[in-house]
């Protein structure tokens, strides 16, 4: 017989061999399925390290409901606090400019003591350097003083050959009027009283040309009339100057002060006596001081004639006025340590008006 072979086809809608053994023995199955969880559990003690990474595999769902409220509310809390910052920054910036009189254009001021001598001369002496400091009385600069003490000689001489001359017409004329008209005629009498008049006067004028030529020769040493420092000083030894030229040029130490040039839609609110707080442009600190004086005019330009005498009148634009600056004078009260004041600096000038 020829050889037969078998094929089994497997049937998809067979049920597997162990949910048929199941079927015939449902206590069995029962009693695997108790067993099952025991057997995790073993599973679970012996290996440590699964049960710690389980936990972080919790789905996101399983989460706690306060941790995603928190997270939910956080972006809002987050976004209110900025807005309470910015808001309190704004309401400070806005009241820093616009609740206080301020303006950037502020100037260091200070008066300059310009040195002339009032005579003439070669300078023989310059014991001074630019930028120095000089105290009120310090010897800026002596000037050749030959030809000066020459002239008080002479005038010393003057004077003293004028006091013997008056003496001498004095006495003259004493004994003339001592004398009766028999001895000397009157018209004799007056002549030398005339004369010892005139010889008082002489002697007087001979004083006044020796006051004069003292007074020269002290004029010969300029110094200084206040504190303060020698600046842009060209003047060097052996220069020749000239009686009224400007040789020396002196910023008084002790008046220091600062314009701020307000526009006058401002100076309703600042008043004499304001403090004022002024940040100069190379410095981070703040200079103290307070409203000394408000100008009282500043220059017109419609009220200057032309050529002609007639009126100079500048056109406007009917919508657009330009506020003009009105200058006020702080008073510098306190100048912190390390600001060295340097007349021309400029700086940003805030008013704090009083209540």
């Amino acid at each position: 017989m020829p050889d037969t072979k078998t094929i089994e086809v497997e049937d998809p809608h067979a049920l597997p061999a162990s949910a048929i053994e199941a079927d015939r023995n449902p206590a069995a199955a029962e009693l695997e399925a108790r067993e099952e969880p025991r057997a995790r559990e073993s599973e679970a003690r012996a290996s440590p390290q699964a049960t710690a990474i389980e936990p972080a595999a919790t789905p996101p769902h399983l989460k706690s409901a306060p941790e995603q409220r928190r997270r939910r509310a956080l972006p809002f809390i987050v976004t209110a606090i900025a807005v309470a910052v910015a808001g309190v920054l704004g309401t400070a910036m806005w009241n820093a400019y616009m609740g206080a009189p301020w303006t950037r254009d502020g100037t260091v001021r200070a008066y300059v003591v310009t040195m002339a001598p009032e005579v003439a001369g070669r300078i023989v002496e310059l014991p001074v350097a630019d930028n120095q400091f000089v105290h009120k009385g310090d010897l800026l600069m002596v000037i050749d003083q030959t030809n000066y003490k020459i002239a008080v000689s002479l005038a010393e001489a003057a004077a003293q050959q004028a006091l013997v001359n008056a003496q001498n017409t004095g006495k003259q004329s004493w004994r003339r009027q001592q004398l009766s008209t028999l001895a000397v005629t009157v018209e004799e009498q007056q002549t030398f009283q005339t004369n010892a008049l005139s010889s008082q006067a002489q002697y007087q004028q001979a004083q006044a040309n020796l006051a004069q030529g003292r007074v020269n020769l002290e004029r010969t040493e300029i110094r200084s009339p206040v504190n303060g420092w020698v600046t842009n000083l060209l003047t060097q030894r052996g220069d020749y100057v000239n009686v009224g030229s400007n040789v020396v040029s002196l910023v008084d130490a002790d008046s220091f002060w600062i314009d701020g040039y307000f526009e006058e839609t401002s100076i309703a609110r600042i008043r004499e006596g304001d403090h004022a707080s002024i940040k100069l442009m190379g410095y981070p600190q703040t200079v103290r001081g307070h409203v000394g004086s408000i100008a009282r005019g500043i220059n017109v330009a419609n009220a200057q004639p032309n050529g002609q005498g007639l009126a100079n009148v500048n056109p406007i634009f009917t919508w657009v006025r330009l506020a003009q600056r009105i200058p006020v004078r702080i008073h510098i009260d306190e100048v912190p340590e390390g600001v060295v004041l340097a007349a021309g600096m400029t700086g940003t000038v805030q008013i704090d008006p009083r209540r």
